[in-house]
């Protein structure tokens, strides 16, 4: 099959996927609009925004990663071993926040607490689906049983989370710092800022962020609301994703890194537990609830043992 065809066949099964998962979402809100309250102008705003965030999001993702890559026939790969488990961490994640982006606008749209905890979960999960069709093509990876299991995980902690609390008491979180690996294997850790962004884990941390106030039973506890402790976790020295080359591509000889996990604690900030009377500010807080702010963070790895940071990205 050629690589023309294949980025034709892969770009009209995302179109038609979104359209269906939409289409889906639609037809079973409005089946129960009387239960629901729903409010079809919020709705349509929903419908049109999501489509348009969603497919600028893939042009975004394809020219960032996948452009220069050879398409294939569709296959699977083994990748669980792969870059000491970061890439998972990271699709738990995204999985976790388009989920609960997915749950917002649809509850703002007047759906259900419950039906918007499930459609935003298939929101999400479908979402991460259609990337991974899109490694399934790709001759410089492959679809992956891990990825898509990681990608359960994160939407089932935003799913859980809405139907038993309709909160979020642990938000998974993600931060990221520039590094200097790149330059020894730009094929794999990208040439360019966005690539590198997307595709050097040496620079990703994805973190477990919880709220301490939500499980204060005291209900006049004077404990801000917005205060978060998160646990994170990160992996330096990371060149290739199961062992680091020893040459470049020129034959030249590559400096020796450690491969290393790494582990964190800090504070965080939950800016949805930010009181506001601005629906600006709260738009925007909701925007920031996947980032994981730079504070002062105790690591603890292999190789160094316990490491302080006055501020970590």
């Amino acid at each position: 099959m050629s690589k023309s065809l294949n980025h034709r066949l892969s770009g009209k099964a995302l179109w038609l996927l979104t359209f269906v998962s939409v289409a889906q979402i639609t037809s079973g809100q409005v089946k129960e609009k009387e239960k629901d309250s729903i409010n079809h102008r919020r709705l349509n705003t929903v419908i049109i925004t999501g489509t348009a965030v969603y497919a600028t999001s893939l042009v975004i993702l394809y020219y960032g990663w996948y452009k220069d890559s050879p398409m294939t026939s569709w296959h699977f790969i083994d990748d669980s071993h792969y870059w000491l488990q970061i890439d998972k961490a990271g699709h738990a994640t995204m999985a976790y926040t388009i989920s609960n982006y997915g749950y917002w606008m649809l509850r703002w749209a007047g759906v259900s607490n419950k039906k918007a905890s499930w459609y935003g979960g298939l929101i999400g999960f479908g979402a991460m689906t259609v990337i991974e069709i899109q490694d399934g093509f790709s001759a410089a990876y492959g679809a992956s049983a891990t990825d898509l299991l990681a990608n359960a995980v994160g939407t089932g902690i935003s799913v859980t989370q809405n139907l038993v609390w309709r909160d979020q008491r642990f938000r998974l979180k993600f931060s990221y710092h520039p590094t200097d690996y790149a330059q020894y294997n730009p094929e794999q850790l990208g040439k360019t800022t966005l690539q590198r962004m997307l595709k050097d884990y040496n620079g990703h941390t994805y973190w477990v962020s919880m709220n301490i106030r939500s499980f204060i039973k005291k209900r006049k506890s004077r404990f801000p609301a917005w205060i978060n402790v998160a646990i994170g976790y990160g992996a330096d020295g990371m060149l290739h994703p199961v062992t680091n080359p020893e040459f470049d591509d020129n034959g030249e000889p590559i400096p020796h890194f450690d491969r290393v996990r790494q582990y964190y604690v800090s504070m965080d900030i939950d800016w949805t537990k930010i009181k506001t009377n601005s629906g600006f500010l709260r738009f925007v807080f909701k925007g920031l609830s996947f980032v994981k702010l730079p504070f002062p963070t105790l690591e603890y790895n292999s190789k160094d043992g316990v490491v302080w940071h006055w501020i970590y990205m």
